[in-house]
């Protein structure tokens, strides 16, 4: 492939969470070949699993490159959202200092996606700085039911400009409650007014093991999740959990998902 590199594809990834490695990869090849001119970067802090990485990126043939990166938090901090969020920061950098790509897609390596991902979320990027498709999950808190998020790090599409203002981050309270590096990206989006569009464009698997997954397909942004994912609300949710210290966003969403279901079956 001679094209030269418009988008870098990035993903931070650990031996752990890889339980889906090779239908992920699989996906990306698709993506390659669906728009040549992209390149897969994978940020890992396991020097260990660097080599394995870099052979399973020849056995598929994709175009890309793995990145090792360390983990930077607070002393008392615990959790391991700071390695996603450090990682993402590693891709961001290297984006900005390594390549002149136009944009960063920002994924999670546990979701396969349309293959035609880089077409559609360029076409929802103009006249945007952000372009954000939703994922499915099922949270622990809501056994047998699935949240649809609009988070702005599972399937976003950032642009350069955009890329040189923000830094990937989570904030990890001394309780030990954490609000994720999604929560704090979008938050500083909306300090920075920057254009944001959210949407379900695209078909998307969210997998929790090889063989169990949740799938959404592309639809209408609803009027309520318009309204709970408006810049305004999620500015001021994010700023009260940072006072109470919780994520009360989440909380909130489990809960109204549960209201939802209760009224169906009335």
């Amino acid at each position: 492939m001679n094209e030269a590199v418009d988008v870098i594809v990035g993903s931070p990834i650990c031996r752990r969470g890889a339980n889906i490695i090779d239908k992920f990869l699989a996906n990306q090849k698709e993506i390659q070949q669906s728009y040549p001119s992209s390149e897969l970067v994978l940020a890992t802090e396991e020097n260990d699993f660097v080599e394995e990485l870099e052979k399973r990126l020849s056995f598929y043939e994709l175009r890309g490159r793995i990145i090792l990166f360390e983990v930077i938090r607070p002393d008392y901090a615990r959790s391991r959202l700071w390695n996603i969020a450090c990682g993402r920061e590693a891709l961001r950098q290297y984006v900005l200092f390594q390549t002149a790509a136009g944009y960063l897609l920002s994924l999670d390596a546990d979701i396969t996606y349309d293959p035609s991902i880089i077409h559609i979320m360029k076409k929802e990027i103009q006249g945007y700085d952000v372009a954000i498709s939703g994922v499915a999950h099922r949270p622990r808190a809501l056994p047998g039911g699935r949240v649809t998020t609009l988070s702005p790090v599972s399937c976003s599409l950032i642009a350069r400009d955009t890329l040189k203002k923000i830094k990937f981050r989570c904030y990890e309270f001394r309780n030990g409650e954490v609000l994720d590096d999604g929560i704090a990206l979008e938050m500083d989006l909306i300090r920075l007014r920057s254009k944001i569009k959210k949407g379900f464009f695209m078909s998307i698997c969210h997998y929790k093991n090889e063989c169990e997954a949740v799938c959404i397909d592309p639809r209408p942004l609803g009027l309520l999740l318009r309204i709970t994912n408006s810049s305004l609300v999620r500015y001021g949710l994010t700023r009260v959990g940072i006072v109470v210290r919780h994520d009360i966003s989440m909380r909130l969403q489990v809960l109204l998902y549960r209201f939802l279901g209760i009224i169906k079956r009335i």
